[in-house]
């Protein structure tokens, strides 16, 4: 009988440990699940916080890109009207506005795609662009862009074969002098050209028209211009994403 008790003790602490040590796991398990539960909602909330920062950034850019857009259309549409480069309808010209009303939006919205895909591209090849990455570059960019469009209203040659090669030469010397990246040059070809054949569209259209036009229906220079003007935008664009990353590394 004694042995029999021990045996039943010696199983009920058994038992009663065995409990226990089931009970100590579950409590362990539970706090690892609630750990790992709020973990995942402060990364998921990080995560949000910061796509949302992105975004408030992405869609600035973007708007001062507008505007930039926008403000150089009008300057620089206000330079070809006075050298009588470009002409518009008579009841265009009669308008509160002395060129289309469509233009500096238009110039605005492509101002800002290639303004945010000069960066993307960059980040995608995986070259970051650091050469000559300051504000005081940016603004003498933009003032070699206008002197070449000031150039191309009020120069004359011999012949407009001339013309486009000095505005070509100019052109490649602005990219040269500012930018000097593979991703720069192929995305300022590809804005000449897909500028170029949407302003050959229009003019088609009837709804402007060139003076002297020598290349189809327009200008032979005007894919040079619309060259720097690329190559101008995007590095505004790189100079904005680049003090975005400052401030996000910041906050």
């Amino acid at each position: 009988m004694p042995r029999l008790e021990e045996h039943c003790w010696s199983r009920s602490c058994a038992s009663r440990v065995e409990s226990k040590t089931f009970s100590g796991g579950n409590w362990v398990a539970s706090r690892a699940e609630e750990m790992m539960s709020i973990v995942t909602t402060v990364l998921s909330n990080a995560y949000g916080s910061l796509h949302s920062v992105r975004a408030a950034h992405l869609i600035r850019r973007g708007l001062v890109l507008f505007t930039v857009g926008v403000v150089l259309a009008l300057v620089l549409n206000l330079l070809q009207l006075q050298r009588n480069v470009t002409l518009f309808p008579e009841e265009v010209m009669a308008t509160l506005f002395s060129s289309a009303w469509w233009i500096p939006p238009c110039c605005g919205t492509a101002a800002a795609v290639v303004g945010l895909l000069y960066p993307c591209i960059d980040s995608h090849l995986g070259e970051p662009h650091k050469f000559k990455r300051e504000w005081a570059s940016v603004m003498r960019c933009i003032a070699v862009f206008v002197g070449i469009n000031h150039a191309s209203a009020k120069l004359h040659f011999a012949n407009n074969a001339q013309l486009s090669l000095t505005l070509a030469a100019l052109s490649l010397g602005l990219w040269w002098m500012f930018d000097r990246s593979r991703s720069g040059f192929g995305l300022g070809i590809g804005t000449a050209f897909l500028a170029t054949v949407i302003t050959q569209l229009l003019v088609y259209n009837g709804v402007y028209q060139y003076t002297y036009p020598d290349f189809l229906y327009v200008r032979s220079w005007l894919p040079c211009i619309f060259f720097s003007g690329g190559v101008t935008v995007g590095n505004i664009g790189r100079q904005l994403a680049m003090g975005g990353v400052e401030k996000l590394h910041n906050d």
